[in-house]
């Protein structure tokens, strides 16, 4: 393809920006009532509030000023068990604080470590490696990052695919103590030199269902077999996700230590309790009227519609536009810069509706997300889990439909009916 040149705007720097952050919701304290599971030998007791640790000041100021008042159950288990160096593999529903779960207690032991900045040179070594498997979802765990480091010296760099990799080297050549990347410009940047393994003492997968699966399985085993990379037992391997399929779960064995434990808040894979779900029997002619219907209905508020492929994201986006609904769409066919702007229109309400593909069902964080629609619905329970956990984020409530066609959606039968039961 064609060389390419999009270098993405910087985040911006006034505290006020870094620290933004959306309301948690009236079922906040909800999550208190899931029942956790922790399996393995010797946990470490919960913690029962961000006190109880013993993290540096500014690391406490800056929980505060990111809103984080309580941890939710997945960060009361998972942060002990990080900062005791444990492994680990956490399970927990869409939109509960995985990402503070383990970025607080990695920068809480960076600290206690003494991390020093790292100075301006060709190749950096990061003590952190965070991998996830979109670009959009990379870039929203760097922007959390950026909160909890604020006022101390560990710098955070994230790099992914469809921007100028020379972009990717000069942030990277300026320091980085935390590296947040995609699986493909992350081994790309490795292979040129950049980034040597040594130094790393934590590798987080986020979407780690995602990460070990046909996706990125192979590119996951590349980067710990890499000659410089600690083995598993020299560096803490620790994995999220809101679903964990039993034989993703064999395979992350592979990449942690014997001993490490597993974190399971509420059902292994259940949907949000905050999201109210409907099932509309739509065959494929009705769809797009019945898609109409309900967007009319439901006015401006925020919605996020998902179908099965590129060209249709696309095709939908267009209908809807002459039917005068403001849509607009994003897809891995479309370049980087215009899948920020979409986001970028969704989130600033410019654009009310999303139509995507796939590529938007995994971690991203929204404010005001009222509705989810599953035009099409995906090929496993796992994807819908996900896609209607775009919404009911934070102790918010949300609505999600999917729309339900005997043809082609009959292998979702049972599964769904487990879902909406539990």
């Amino acid at each position: 393809g064609p060389k390419v040149t999009y270098v993405p705007p910087p985040p911006p720097d006034e505290e006020q920006a870094i620290f933004a952050r959306y309301q948690t919701g009236m079922n906040f304290d909800k999550y208190d009532e899931n029942v956790v599971e922790v399996s393995g030998l010797d946990p470490p007791a919960a913690l029962m509030s961000f006190a109880d640790t013993n993290m540096c000041h500014t690391l406490t100021v800056n929980i505060a000023k990111a809103g984080y008042s309580k941890p939710t159950p997945v960060q009361k288990y998972s942060i002990p068990i990080i900062l005791a160096g444990r492994d680990l593999m956490a399970c927990a529903q869409t939109g509960s604080g995985k990402t503070a779960a383990f970025l607080v207690p990695v920068v809480a032991q960076m600290m206690k470590d003494g991390v020093t900045a790292s100075s301006f040179k060709e190749q950096q070594e990061p003590e952190c490696i965070i991998t996830a498997p979109t670009r959009e979802l990379i870039n929203q765990i760097f922007l959390e990052a950026r909160k909890f480091v604020y006022g101390t010296c560990i710098r955070p760099v994230v790099i992914y695919g469809g921007t100028q990799t020379d972009y990717s080297i000069r942030q990277i050549k300026q320091g980085c103590n935390i590296l947040c990347a995609t699986p493909g410009r992350l081994l790309d940047i490795i292979g040129r030199g950049k980034i040597g393994l040594h130094n790393v003492r934590y590798l987080v997968l986020d979407e780690a269902d995602r990460m070990l699966d046909m996706g990125f399985g192979a590119d996951m085993k590349k980067l710990v077999s890499f000659p410089d990379m600690p083995q598993k037992d020299k560096r803490q391997t620790l994995m999220f996700s809101a679903t964990f399929p039993e034989e993703v779960q064999r395979l992350a064995c592979e990449f942690l230590k014997t001993d490490f434990l597993f974190v399971v808040v509420g059902h292994a894979g259940g949907a949000c309790s905050d999201v109210q779900q409907n099932i509309l029997q739509v065959s494929q002619c009705f769809k797009r009227d019945k898609l109409v219907e309900i967007l009319h209905s439901i006015g401006n508020e925020r919605t996020l519609v998902f179908v099965d492929t590129k060209k249709k994201a696309d095709f939908i986006a267009c209908f809807l536009c002459q039917e005068n609904i403001p849509a607009t769409s994003i897809h891995g066919d479309r370049e980087q810069r215009e899948r920020e702007i979409a986001l970028r229109d969704f989130r600033s309400g410019k654009c009310p509706v999303l139509v995507a593909t796939s590529v938007a069902a995994r971690g991203l964080d929204i404010e005001s997300v009222q509705h989810v629609i599953n035009f099409d619905l995906p090929s496993t329970i796992e994807e819908y889990v996900h896609r209607i956990g775009r919404t009911g984020r934070c102790g918010n409530t949300g609505k999600a439909v999917g729309f339900f066609d005997n043809n082609s959606d009959s292998h979702l039968a049972q599964p769904l009916i487990k879902v909406l039961s539990d």
